[in-house]
C-alpha cells in the first residue's frame, strides 16, 4: 500500500503518549491530523507532514479513524462532548487510562452518538510506540478492530482481546499487578542475596532465567484453573507450605522485610485451611477469587 492510499488518521491529545502515536502514524505514511488543548504541542508533529486542526470537530470530521488519549475519562467527555454529533459513522479509539467501568460506559456513550468503540491498553511507555513487538489491548466492536488493525499496526502489534468495552482495561490492570508483584519480589530477592554482599547485577541474569521456568509453570496451571482442578502432581500445597517458611525465617535472620513472604504464607495457608493441602499451587486461586467461585 503506498503512502498516498493509506487511510487518514486522527490523533486528539498530544500529550508524551499522544504525540508518540501520531509520529508512529505519520512515520507509517498515514495523513495524519492533530488536536491538542494547548496548540504548541503540535509544532514538531506539523513540521513533520502533521495537519493540525483548529477544534475537536475539525479533528473529528478528517477522519474516519478517531485515536484519543487525553488525561483521563472526565477530560475525554469535555473534549468530545461539543462534537459529538460529528462522531457519527466513526470509529473512536480511546486510548485513554481507566477503568473497565468508564470504558463501559464510554462505549455505550459512542454508541448514543453513532460511533463504533474501541478502548485500548498500551502495554508500553511512548519510546516503545511503532516496535511491532509492543503489544496494545482494544476491544470492544470487532468489525471496527478488523477493519482498523492494520492501521492500529503503526503504534504497535495490535490485540483483539474481545467485544466487551472493558477487557482491554481489566488486562491493563491485571497484567500491571502481575508486573509490580514481580518486580517487588525480584526486589526482595536482591535484598535478601544483597545481605550476603551479592550483587543485584550477579543475582539478575539468574532471576531472568528462573522467570522461564515460572513461566512454564503458569502454562501448566492455566487448564487448572479454567476446569477448576488442581492435580498437585508437581509440588503440594502442603510442601509449599514449608518450603515458603525458608523465605520468611531468611528474611528475618537478614532484617529484610517479611510483609512479602508474609502475604504469600498467608495465602498458602488460607488455601491449605479450606481442604487444598494434595493441590498444586494452582489451587490459591479459590482464596483470591473467593472459596466456590472457581
Amino acid at each position: 500500500m503506498s503512502d498516498d492510499t493509506r487511510p487518514p488518521v486522527t490523533v486528539i491529545g498530544l500529550g508524551s503518549m499522544g504525540r508518540a502515536l501520531a509520529a508512529a502514524f505519520l512515520a507509517a505514511g498515514h495523513p495524519t491530523t492533530v488536536w491538542n488543548r494547548s496548540p504548541h504541542k503540535a509544532e514538531d508533529l506539523v513540521a513533520r507532514g502533521a495537519r493540525p486542526a483548529a477544534t475537536p470537530a475539525e479533528a473529528v470530521a478528517a477522519s474516519e479513524l478517531v485515536v484519543a488519549c487525553v488525561l483521563d475519562y472526565p477530560a475525554l467527555y469535555e473534549v468530545l462532548a461539543p462534537c459529538a454529533g460529528d462522531l457519527s459513522g466513526r470509529v473512536l479509539v480511546n486510548l485513554t487510562s481507566g477503568s473497565p467501568e468508564q470504558a463501559g460506559e464510554m462505549a455505550a456513550w459512542a454508541a448514543e452518538r453513532g460511533a463504533e468503540y474501541l478502548d485500548g491498553a498500551i502495554m508500553i511507555t511512548p519510546p516503545g510506540i511503532g516496535n511491532p513487538e509492543s503489544m496494545i489491548f482494544y476491544s470492544g466492536s470487532r468489525s471496527a478492530f478488523t477493519r482498523h488493525r492494520r492501521t492500529l499496526a503503526a503504534l504497535g502489534d495490535p490485540l483483539d482481546i474481545g467485544a466487551e468495552p472493558g477487557l482491554a482495561s481489566l488486562y491493563d490492570t491485571a497484567l500491571l499487578g502481575m508486573m509490580w508483584s514481580t518486580l517487588s519480589a525480584w526486589l526482595h530477592g536482591a535484598a535478601l542475596v544483597g545481605a550476603e554482599k551479592v550483587d543485584a547485577t550477579a543475582f539478575t541474569p539468574v532471576a531472568v532465567r528462573w522467570l522461564t521456568a515460572v513461566a512454564g509453570f503458569m502454562t501448566t496451571y492455566a487448564p487448572q484453573v479454567d476446569e477448576g482442578r488442581y492435580p498437585g502432581d508437581d509440588a503440594t500445597l502442603d510442601v509449599q507450605a514449608a518450603a515458603i517458611e525458608h523465605l520468611v525465617h531468611a528474611a528475618e535472620a537478614r532484617g529484610v522485610d517479611t510483609a512479602l513472604p508474609e502475604l504469600l504464607r498467608d495465602q498458602i495457608r488460607r488455601a491449605v485451611d479450606a481442604g487444598h493441602g494434595a493441590d498444586s499451587y494452582a489451587a490459591v486461586i479459590r482464596v483470591l477469587a473467593g472459596e466456590g467461585r472457581r
